[in-house]
């Protein structure tokens, strides 16, 4: 299921929205001119670490190559701290519906998943 193209698009939207809340909370963070330096770094880091640390074959070969539950770990974190970032800037009701989406996307992507968890290569991306 995890390579079904709508949950492929709503993972992709994910992230963006991901991306976005995390800018969000960085403009956020100061009133001054370092709201500028927030907004584009700690999504940049936020973007660094899921770009880098990955799994086997998710979907290409990994330039840091890290175990299955690490990779979960990360994913969970940075979405929980983007669905935070809504709460803390106002945007309850975004926060609540990213969060709905997150959980169904992880439900949808049972196979992706249920491979992190017991650290095996996810497969599914492979041809």
């Amino acid at each position: 299921m995890s390579t079904n193209p709508i949950n492929l698009a709503i993972r992709f939207l994910l992230e963006i929205a991901m991306l976005i809340a995390l800018g969000l909370w960085g403009w956020h963070l100061d009133a001054g001119w370092l709201r500028y330096a927030a907004m584009i770094v700690v999504p940049l880091l936020a973007a660094t670490l899921w770009g880098v640390f990955r799994i086997q074959n998710d979907p290409k070969p990994a330039p840091v190559e890290i175990p299955g539950t690490a990779r979960l770990l990360l994913e969970w974190a940075l979405f929980g701290l983007a669905i935070l970032a809504l709460f803390n800037t106002g945007h309850f009701l975004a926060g609540i519906v990213m969060g709905i989406v997150v959980k169904l996307h992880y439900i949808f992507s049972y196979d992706r998943t249920w491979a992190m968890l017991r650290n095996k290569p996810y497969m599914g991306f492979v041809k």
